[in-house]
């Protein structure tokens, strides 16, 4: 079909052929670009390729003239470089909560930001069928319908799934169905959490989204956040994130950890750096942080034995020692 005389159809094949085709490495003559233009059905001539680039980067596009490989045309800047690409790429290859259907899915998208040539030498490089993943389908369905009840404040149901044996094989229970007062969506650890309230605590609950089916909507409105949390008018994550462990709820409580100096990047990776450190002595230095008390910072502590070591409170560290004492027995 021809669209000889349609200069915004030219101007948009024009930009689209660029984009796809040229890159630093890989310029396009005005020559070539006549060549792939007419076999889109679109007349043009080297001139008018000059003078319609030329309004092009009027308009704000960055497209060099270059001579180097070759003399030809080339975006230089895009909306998305190629590390930002790559960056993209790997935290959607990374993320176990997205399924292998929908990482292809957006790994092509991705590369659709790059020039093909781009596109083709980052693909050769990864591999999303060795990566673990998880099977629920739904979870791209469930986020927007989240976000959604999120921001109109209102309630979600959902089945909630855990994994079972079945003949020798984990599979999904039959679910358990819950209504939660939904707050914010949390990436922790590889994994995709919903931060909420189940009517049935004054607390904040965590479910993964990967467990979550048959996500829907309700008319009923959300409970207020201030009602379950010390939030008042918005959810702090990243407040909520240093206080938290492996996404265990609990009370809120001051607790004081005598750590080996070689934690400190640790520690400061979970708490920040606005902490008050005391240097203890020559091989460790003691910290204290306001955190919810739960299994989650139990486990969290033992996997460092005894290179953290809890001084306050009491109660918490009664609980470290008959944990300790239970490990020990098992063995």
């Amino acid at each position: 079909m021809a669209n000889n005389g349609n200069s915004k159809i030219k101007f948009l094949e024009l930009l689209k052929l660029l984009k796809q085709c040229s890159d630093e490495e890989h310029p396009l003559s005005a020559a070539q670009l006549c060549t792939l233009l007419q076999k889109q059905g679109i007349e043009a001539e080297r001139k008018s390729v000059c003078r319609d680039i030329a309004l092009l980067n009027n308009y704000g596009f960055d497209i060099i003239h270059t001579y180097m490989p070759t003399q030809g045309f080339f975006i230089a800047k895009r909306d998305f470089e190629l590390p930002e690409v790559r960056l993209l790429m790997d935290a959607v290859l990374a993320a176990p909560f997205i399924t292998n259907k929908k990482t292809a899915e957006l790994t092509a998208k991705l590369c659709g930001l790059l020039s093909c040539y781009q596109a083709e030498d980052v693909f050769k490089q990864i591999n999303v069928e060795q990566r673990v993943k998880f099977e629920n389908e739904e979870i791209y369905y469930n986020i927007d319908t989240i976000n959604h009840a999120i921001a109109e404040h209102v309630k979600i149901s959902f089945f909630y799934h855990h994994r079972v044996i079945v003949n020798q094989k984990a599979r999904f229970d039959e679910g358990r169905k819950f209504t939660i007062s939904p707050y914010a969506l949390l990436w922790v650890n590889d994994k995709y959490y919903l931060a909420g309230n189940y009517d049935k605590y004054d607390a904040i609950s965590n479910y993964r989204l990967d467990r979550m089916k048959h996500v829907e909507a309700t008319s009923c409105e959300s409970r207020p956040l201030c009602e379950v949390s010390l939030y008042e008018k918005y959810f702090d994550t990243s407040d909520y994130l240093k206080k938290t462990f492996n996404m265990y709820s609990g009370e809120q409580e001051m607790i004081a950890l005598r750590c080996a100096n070689d934690l400190l990047e640790t520690i400061v990776d979970k708490f920040g750096s606005e902490l008050e450190f005391t240097c203890h002595d020559d091989n460790a230095f003691t910290v204290r942080a306001s955190v919810y008390v739960s299994d989650g910072l139990i486990d969290w502590l033992l996997q460092y034995g005894g290179r953290i070591t809890v001084l306050s409170p009491k109660s918490l560290k009664d609980v470290m020692i008959k944990r300790i004492e239970a490990l020990s027995a098992a063995y």
